[in-house]
């Protein structure tokens, strides 16, 4: 998107601004420049900068008022045009970014956001009210930074276009980096630079220059995640489990249809798993060619799903590709994530993603992902532990937890998985899972806790005290979720998810992976519609004898055998373990040598020492801190 940085200006000079932008290329960096990239305009500035690859343009409304940048698809912009139709409107063209702006000045900001149905970030500038609004998607697809470098009022798709402005000061946050800590990504609203912050998902916000202090401006929520299950859960569906099912499926055809519309090639991931395979299995009910589906395997058999995928695309009858990643593949990759994600990110399955989406763009220049039914459908462990553990060892007085939680401490999370291998020939395919150690260590965690905030936060946090580990932050006193209690633990955990995890994690793993290879990624499960009415389903079908996903699944075995889809879910990670002790060693050891954290100054250099060598000497398997710290490292090494 074409990113604005300012706050004050004539429209004249903004416009002459916008031309000599759009006539200028990306340079070396792929941060678009403009020669006249700076205005001066009474007591603040105005400064222009175009932040992506795509040679995205302003745009004028028909009446000469507004004028937008945008990032993102409209996806019912047609259907907009449709009921503008009776106005007095020229139109340009055909592309949706028209369509939005004419529906701005014909219904206002507000009006427009609550009908537009796709992803997107934009900024619009109202020359009459002297007022910029930033707005970004219900869901977050779309990300949209903005803050204050001092009197001049900064916002772009990327944190790293910024950075032309010369009077930002990219000053790192010790909150933000021990959040990130935490949990593996810089949760919004916060940036990992002091001062610049996220446009939460399902907001606006309008920055009025006539007001004697612009900066005092708020985001406001057009859309609320948090009301849009309260609601749901309040006024359930009303049919039986068929009727559910059924419902479910229509919408999400609807979704996918209009996903697929697109004037280039478009395609699929797809892992073998419930999710991306009905996706895919929707998708090719809808298309009149083979669609094509792209997956990523690799030679250790714990982690590859990849025959999974060809099985289901064999089934289904796709054109399937896939790509074998080797612990070389990795390694080639990791030294483009600082670039790719422009603040730290460590959720280490972002490199076959990057790589999927590689592959994919040979042929495709539009992907559609299964990302999103976990959130919205009781997909992930840790609900069912909710039901399996936590809410059964109620019923027990918090000591004889504690006891049996130090307990199960005793042996190490090593000895746990070697008596667990012993085990693995004679134990059910259902509880044959990888990592049990450590997940007996985390489940002797999870018996010291009190409420379903603590169980949630137990599970789903990294580093536990991450402020005892970063120089200089603050104790950390849940900033970054807003707990709900709702009609049970489950709902209540998917939410914060939805809320966090899903927005600050998965889909700013597949956009700016996507990006990164040139490849437009859409996730059709998480069209608004999909999500207000998963959010009227009852957790009963969603969760079921012990298995996620319920309404899902049974769509998905309309058209694909249970037998191609039914094992214990593995998700698309890494064996980071094995690597940093073998091929990623040394790059590690570079990045987390004493004199460096020590020269540097945000970590305590000798806890951040003692995982690592724990870790290389089979100890304890401390992949997933070390990896939050390693991508911190790597970052720091590009963007200082």
């Amino acid at each position: 998107m074409c990113g604005i940085v300012g706050s004050s200006g004539d429209w004249e000079s903004i416009h002459d601004a916008l031309n000599s932008m759009s006539r200028r290329g990306p340079d070396s960096s792929g941060v678009w420049k403009c020669s006249k990239n700076m205005i001066s305009l009474g007591h603040v500035r105005l400064a222009i900068q175009d932040v992506t690859h795509s040679g995205a343009q302003p745009m004028e409304s028909f009446c000469g008022r507004y004028v937008i940048v945008f990032n993102g698809e409209i996806y019912n912009h047609s259907n907009l045009r449709s009921k503008l139709s009776g106005e007095n409107i020229t139109w340009n063209g055909s592309s949706d970014t028209e369509t939005l702006i004419n529906c701005i000045s014909m219904l206002g900001v507000q009006c427009t956001l609550n009908l537009l149905v796709g992803m997107f970030a934009f900024a619009l500038w109202d020359k009459e009210k002297k007022q910029l609004t930033l707005a970004r998607d219900r869901m977050g697809e779309k990300p949209l930074y903005w803050g204050w470098a001092g009197d001049t009022l900064l916002f772009s798709s990327e944190l790293k276009a910024l950075k032309s402005y010369p009077g930002f000061k990219p000053l790192i946050s010790r909150k933000s980096l021990a959040l990130y800590l935490k949990y593996s990504y810089v949760p919004t609203p916060h940036s990992i630079y002091e001062g610049i912050h996220k446009l939460p998902q399902g907001h606006y916000v309008t920055i009025c220059l006539d007001l004697v202090n612009p900066k005092e401006a708020k985001p406001v929520a057009y859309w609320s995640l948090n009301q849009i299950a309260h609601k749901g859960i309040n006024n359930p569906f009303k049919g039986n489990a068929l009727d559910a099912v059924d419902a479910l499926e229509w919408q999400l055809k609807q979704s996918i249809s209009d996903q697929m519309l697109a004037d280039v090639p478009l395609g699929a991931f797809l892992s073998g798993g419930v999710d991306s395979s009905l996706v895919v299995s929707l998708m090719q009910e809808l298309s009149v060619r083979p669609v094509k589906t792209y997956t990523i395997g690799f030679e250790e058999k714990s982690y590859n799903e990849a025959e999974y995928a060809k099985s289901v695309a064999k089934h289904i009858g796709t054109e399937h590709i896939e790509l074998y990643v080797k612990a070389g593949d990795a390694l080639s990759v990791i030294p483009d994530l600082p670039t790719i994600y422009c603040e730290p990110f460590a959720d280490s399955s972002q490199i076959p993603t990057f790589l999927v989406s590689q592959l994919a763009r040979t042929e495709l220049t539009v992907a559609l992902s299964g990302d999103g039914g976990d959130e919205l459908f009781g997909g992930y462990n840790r609900y069912l532990a909710a039901g399996k553990i936590w809410a059964p060892l109620q019923r027990f007085p918090y000591f004889a937890k504690q006891m049996l939680g130090s307990t199960i401490a005793i042996p190490t999370a090593n000895q746990w998985n070697y008596l667990y291998e012993k085990l693995r020939r004679i134990l059910p395919e259902k509880f044959r899972f990888s990592m049990p150690g450590e997940k007996l260590h985390k489940l002797a965690t999870v018996l010291s806790q009190k409420s379903e905030f603590e169980f949630y936060n137990s599970v789903t946090t990294f580093w536990e005290n991450p402020y005892s580990v970063v120089v200089g932050a603050e104790e950390l006193v849940n900033e970054s979720i807003e707990w709900q209690d709702l009609d049970c633990i489950e709902h209540s955990m998917m939410l914060a998810d939805a809320n966090t995890y899903m927005a600050d994690d998965v889909l700013v793993k597949v956009d700016r992976a996507g990006m990164a290879a040139s490849l437009e990624t859409r996730v059709p499960m998480l069209d608004h519609r999909v999500v207000e009415l998963a959010w009227q389903m009852p957790i009963k079908y969603k969760i079921q004898n012990g298995q996620g996903k319920w309404l899902l699944r049974e769509i998905l075995y309309r058209r694909v055998p249970r037998n191609l889809i039914e094992r214990p879910k593995a998700g698309f990670s890494l064996p980071l373990d094995s690597w940093l002790k073998g091929p990623l060693r040394d790059w590690a050891e570079t990045l987390l040598e004493s004199k460096r954290l020590e020269s540097e100054g945000y970590f305590q250099v000798e806890k951040v020492r003692k995982i690592w060598n724990d870790h290389l000497s089979g100890k304890s398997n401390n992949q997933y801190n070390l990896w939050v710290i390693l991508m911190f490292q790597a970052w720091l090494e590009k963007n200082s």
